[in-house]
């Protein structure tokens, strides 16, 4: 049970750290600032990230909150690909609403020179579960082949028109 307390804390500050960040700036933020929108304390703050910096690394962290919430929104008749589409069209929206382009240089700069932990890139992220997810249920309802097979016929055809 205090693992969840703990999820629910660190959640609850990054939730509010990437809301400021979208109204205020990343510099016009201030470590008080997200922990008074976060109702935690400076300790709590302090015991999960080592500053404002370290809050760059939990864009990971965001998007798989999204794709939680769109996988509960999710139409069961979709077919696998349109459902991948879905999800991909929905955080692409939340990202264009709620991040600014300053800040997402930063954000995903910070995954491309991390040496160790790159959490866009960590396989067992919600997104990656859900892909996988969708995939074997298309595979088992026969729809993602027929998709596939859609999708790579329109390249075909796309790739002849462009050769003439």
């Amino acid at each position: 049970m205090p693992r969840k307390n703990t999820r629910n804390t660190r959640g609850r500050i990054i939730s509010a750290a990437w809301k400021l960040f979208y109204e205020n700036g990343y510099e016009g933020t201030t470590i008080e600032d997200i922990v008074t929108a976060s109702q935690t304390s400076r300790g709590s703050f302090y015991h999960y990230f080592e500053g404002k910096d370290a809050l760059l690394g939990t864009l990971a962290y965001v998007f798989d909150e999204k794709y939680e919430e769109l996988w509960q929104e999710l139409d069961p008749s979709m077919d696998a690909v349109d459902r991948m589409i879905y999800l991909n069209h929905a955080l692409f929206v939340m990202i264009e609403d709620s991040i600014s382009l300053d800040l997402l240089t930063r954000l995903l700069s910070t995954q491309l020179l991390a040496q160790n932990e790159k959490q866009l890139l960590d396989r067992n992220r919600t997104y990656f579960r859900l892909l996988r997810r969708i995939a074997a249920e298309g595979r088992r309802s026969g729809n993602i082949s027929a998709s596939y097979r859609r999708g790579r016929q329109g390249l075909r055809s796309l790739g002849k028109s462009a050769a003439v």
